[in-house]
């Protein structure tokens, strides 16, 4: 009998060991991993750099309490800011992407104070997006645009509403005196792998400029160079300057770090927005300790040093070509940005067992023919390889893919 939760939906596989872009069970198994901890494992399992940067910092400090200065914290918000973000601002480290949303989240609130309605009131209300996903905790599960995160958990905290994604009018319509914020997914990730438009995102920034609110993008699971650019919202639209942006997952490569950064820019005469996060509005036990900065740093710096980015876009335009070439009949296409990609699937025609969701059973079936990828919704299989990733590995895992796929295929 398992004395753990069961909050899970668990795969029936465990895995005891990793090496790169492949991990073992405990049968011995071998398996190509495209899943990557969902989106964590930026290097892939044990990268000598990540493993060499914990051991050493292990032996000289783990955790330091945020009372006192903790010098890899500086180093790591310094190098996000000035090399990663380019816009002045400051940083806030957690330990995983719902806190960085409710950090986001509370920021907010309290620009609402500091910029309140006309008659006084203070604002309060966030706009986000159908089929979005913003974490686990009540305030992240609020902000999130998917009905099936929320069951039970209900009354949730309110000042939350949901609008289609990349429905410019939609959202200019939805814009009340008690709204403050835009929070949004360049990518949704969990949704369906469902990429911003360039204008979407252009138009939301005119939007928030000409109603004073924030704009908030969620870069959990797109960041640090899962869809090329270290900022996924650059390369959809690179001019365009947020007010806010959560992090987590490939920050750490595998360690558990978050983080979120607040714009400088003025809100009023000598006040910088990142300033309304005064001492005694937030706080972290374990956020941003030496230990979890030193992995930080270390995965930033082997993504920024080996050119990943570069490795990013050639990988995904050969996944997006060969499954083209496919013209498979259980595949509508591929969407996504860099390597956090979704296959699409033609549920209509595939054979599956009656009451399992088509995606899960793919899922199912790849892993039994050595392909760790989750889903991403009903419908879609999402492929998320190690920034790393080879053009070999690719070539593998696609034949892999295409072969279950087939299998698949209804019989005559």
């Amino acid at each position: 009998m398992s004395h753990i939760l069961q909050t899970y939906g668990r795969f029936p596989v465990t895995l005891v060991r990793g090496e790169g872009t492949r991990v073992w069970d405990d049968a011995g198994k071998e398996y190509l991993d495209f899943c990557s901890g969902i989106a964590v494992c930026a290097l892939g399992h044990s990268p000598p750099v990540l493993v060499e940067a914990i051991s050493r910092q292990a032996a000289t400090l783990i955790h330091c309490c945020n009372l006192y200065h903790i010098p890899q914290q500086e180093e790591l918000a310094r190098r996000i800011v000035e090399d990663l973000v380019k816009i002045p601002g400051k940083v806030f480290f957690s330990n995983s992407g719902a806190e960085s949303n409710d950090g986001l989240i509370k920021t907010a609130r309290r620009f609402g104070h500091a910029r309140p309605a006309a008659d006084g009131s203070p604002r309060y209300e966030i706009l986000s997006f159908t089929q979005s996903f913003h974490g686990r905790t009540l305030g992240g599960i609020s902000a999130t645009g998917q009905d099936k995160v929320k069951e039970g958990f209900d009354p949730l905290p309110g000042g939350f509403r949901h609008l289609p994604f990349n429905d410019l009018d939609a959202l200019a319509a939805a814009i009340s005196p008690q709204t403050v914020a835009i929070l949004l997914e360049p990518v949704q990730g969990e949704g369906g792998v469902n990429v911003a438009t360039a204008e979407f995102l252009r138009g939301i920034r005119e939007l928030c400029t000409q109603h004073d609110l924030l704009l908030y993008f969620d870069e959990v699971q797109t960041g640090f160079g899962r869809c090329g650019d270290p900022m996924a919202w650059k390369e959809i639209a690179p001019e365009i300057e947020p007010d806010g942006i959560s992090w987590a997952k490939g920050l750490g490569g595998g360690f558990p770090i978050g983080a979120f950064w607040l714009a400088d820019r003025e809100i009023d005469a000598g006040k910088a927005l990142s300033s309304l996060m005064n001492p005694g509005s937030h706080g972290t036990t374990y956020g941003g300790s030496p230990l979890a900065c030193a992995a930080a740093l270390a995965v930033l710096g082997e993504i920024s040093d080996r050119r990943l980015d570069a490795n990013v876009r050639e990988r995904a335009a050969q996944v997006r070509e060969t499954i083209t070439s496919w013209n498979h009949p259980l595949v509508t296409g591929v969407r996504g940005l860099g390597l956090l990609l979704g296959v699409g699937l033609n549920t209509s025609l595939m054979t599956v067992p009656e009451g399992k969701l088509p995606s899960i059973h793919l899922s199912a079936e790849l892993l039994q023919n050595g392909l760790l990828a989750p889903p991403a919704g009903p419908s879609t299989l999402r492929l998320l390889p190690p920034l790393n990733v080879s053009a070999d590995e690719i070539t593998a895992a696609l034949k892999i893919l295409k072969n279950t796929l087939d299998s698949l295929l209804p019989t005559a």
